[in-house]
């Protein structure tokens, strides 16, 4: 994995913009962008007539101009929300329809077509879009798009057509656009269709499906295990894949000094893939993994019928949320495995089957450990009716069988996570939180705090839980899972997805609006707008002695 700063590259020092500057160009940007007269031109032509002294041919100078646009197209976006609810529900019609006949819906096919941008440009040619695309990038990654679009974005020698800084703003664009869609999609969740939602998932889904995999590497960190445990007889929690230099998925894998990080559920599900060709490895696992997410979607409608809430606004909260849609779901990552029995043992708790809920949810930890997070949650949910134990007997006795598949396969090796938590991203809360306490960024101060802290928020919950009597464990886990995924160092964006269906099933406004801020905050991090803008800004959030270390970690097991 490698994280965002290193997307661009060190740009020349600078003068700093300060805040008054900052904000006359904002507002001559704000005022001229409506008028029929250059507001890029203004924000050119006033900085020398007012002598100001940075240097406006600084590479970095576009990209500023280019923020106040975006801010310029978000106040926008508020000012207009009334027309965005219009445009979404003529796309609706038209999906349904299956042709286009006033002029709201060519607006929202154009809103569609913004979206699929995405995909299209990461197929089209090697950018920051697909990692290690700059490398290698052959046909069978690239996906079927590329022979439609490559000869626009693509060069005869290969090289993409457009410089990676316009892709990154334009990419950082149709993100904030994507944002405004799916903020308009929820207002207007209860005047659509269960039928055009899911029409509207699928479709986007199926899409998704033809695209490279977006952002990191995992999917072939998958493979890589994969092949070095059935195709080499190496176990993969004991040896690296490093030890299978001649591989050719060697060459597009990120972990390759790391026993594998994954749960042994999970490893053992991609073995059969280990045997079959690359190619064929990569687009079965892309097909099955997306096949899962749209199951965990329909779980998690079945789950707000049970509750006797309306589905369209949790199926909405969950499957269109832009980090799931492109990096989670377009990633292809592994969480739909541990998401599909995470939402049956949710389920199973609703219809009062307690111990199959506690089996399901011991399946879901064999995927991935972290979300044991929501064992006493589900145990608090069984208070009521004096079933807790019930619950805790069905994870042990779903472990049980588990644990000797397990032990049988790779020993009584564990999956990597100790390791995984000495990296850090520079913007997750712990670092930002130790980097503005002058406590050296993600130090083991700032660690140890944060662990407690959860500790902490995590007994608060349940406490305050079962002294109201009727526990609102939903909201409970929900907050839970928002304080774990604050008080980790290495948050990757499309982590919010082990919190997202919580937050959608349960009644609470100010967890609802937590959610969006830290899916907004989350999105920031990744996206290339970010790194420019603190580099910008002379900001370096990694320049801790800790942060340092942790880096040189990083780049230890990724070379």
């Amino acid at each position: 994995m490698t994280c965002p700063v290193a997307w661009v590259p060190m740009l020349a020092t600078i003068r700093h913009v300060s805040f008054l500057q900052a904000l006359v160009l904002a507002l001559v940007q704000g005022v001229t962008e409506l008028f029929p007269i250059s507001s890029l031109g203004h924000s050119v032509l006033i900085p020398p007539l007012l002598h100001w002294s940075f240097n406006e041919s600084d590479p970095t100078f576009l990209p500023f101009l280019v923020l106040l646009h975006l801010g310029t197209a978000i106040a926008l976006l508020i000012l207009y929300w009334r027309e965005w609810v219009t445009i979404v529900r003529a796309f609706v019609r038209a999906a349904l329809r299956g042709r286009i006949e006033n002029t709201d819906e060519r607006l929202a096919l154009l809103l569609v077509a913004a979206t699929v941008l995405v995909v299209v440009v990461a197929s089209a040619a090697p950018t920051m879009l697909v990692g290690s695309s700059h490398f290698v990038f052959p046909n069978w990654i690239s996906g079927p798009l590329h022979g439609l679009f490559g000869s626009l974005l693509q060069r005869p020698n290969g090289t993409a057509a457009v410089s990676p800084q316009v892709i990154g703003w334009g990419i950082s664009g149709v993100f904030a656009l994507m944002f405004a869609a799916y903020g308009v999609a929820l207002a207007s969740a209860r005047t659509l269709s269960m039928r055009a939602i899911a029409i509207t998932v699928a479709a986007l889904y199926a899409f998704l499906v033809l695209s490279p995999p977006l952002g990191l590497t995992d999917v072939f960190n998958y493979l890589g295990y994969a092949r070095l445990g059935a195709l080499h007889g190496l176990n993969p929690y004991t040896h690296i894949i490093r030890d299978e230099y001649y591989d050719p998925v060697y060459m597009l894998v990120s972990w390759r000094h790391y026993p594998s990080p994954y749960g042994q559920l999970f490893t053992l599900f991609t073995y059969p893939l280990g045997w079959m060709s690359l190619p064929g490895a990569l687009w079965v696992l892309k097909v099955g993994l997306v096949a899962l997410f749209g199951v965990f979607v329909a779980l998690v409608g079945k789950c707000a019928r049970q509750l006797g809430y309306d589905p369209r606004f949790a199926v909405l909260f969950v499957a269109l949320n832009p980090v799931i849609l492109i990096w989670d779901v377009g990633g292809f990552h592994n969480d739909p495995l541990m998401l599909v029995p995470m939402m049956a043992a949710i389920s199973l708790v609703i219809a009062r089957r307690y111990r199959w809920a506690g089996a399901a949810l011991a399946v879901a930890v064999a995927v991935k450990v972290t979300i044991v997070l929501l064992l006493p949650f589900l145990m608090l949910a069984a208070y009521r009716h004096r079933r807790s134990l019930q619950v805790l007997v069905g994870f042990v006795l779903g472990a049980i069988p588990l644990t000797a598949v397990s032990v049988a396969a790779f020993g009584f090796s564990m999956p990597n996570v100790t390791d995984q938590s000495r990296i850090v991203t520079p913007l997750s809360v712990v670092n930002l939180a130790g980097v503005l306490l002058h406590l050296g960024g993600a130090s083991p101060l700032m660690e140890d705090g944060s662990k407690l802290l959860l500790v902490l928020v995590v007994a608060g919950l349940l406490a305050i839980a079962v002294r109201r009597g009727r526990p609102d464990w939903l909201t409970g886990a929900g907050w839970a899972t928002l304080a774990l995924l604050v008080c980790t160092s290495w948050l990757m964006p499309w982590y919010i997805v082990w919190a997202l269906p919580l937050v959608a099933l349960s009644t609470s406004p100010w967890l609802r609006r937590a959610m969006l801020a830290l899916s907004v905050f989350a999105a920031f991090t990744f996206l290339p707008v970010t790194t420019n803008v603190l580099w910008y800004l002379h900001v370096n959030v990694m320049r801790s002695t800790p942060d340092r270390i942790a880096n040189a970690y990083l780049r230890s097991v990724q070379h």
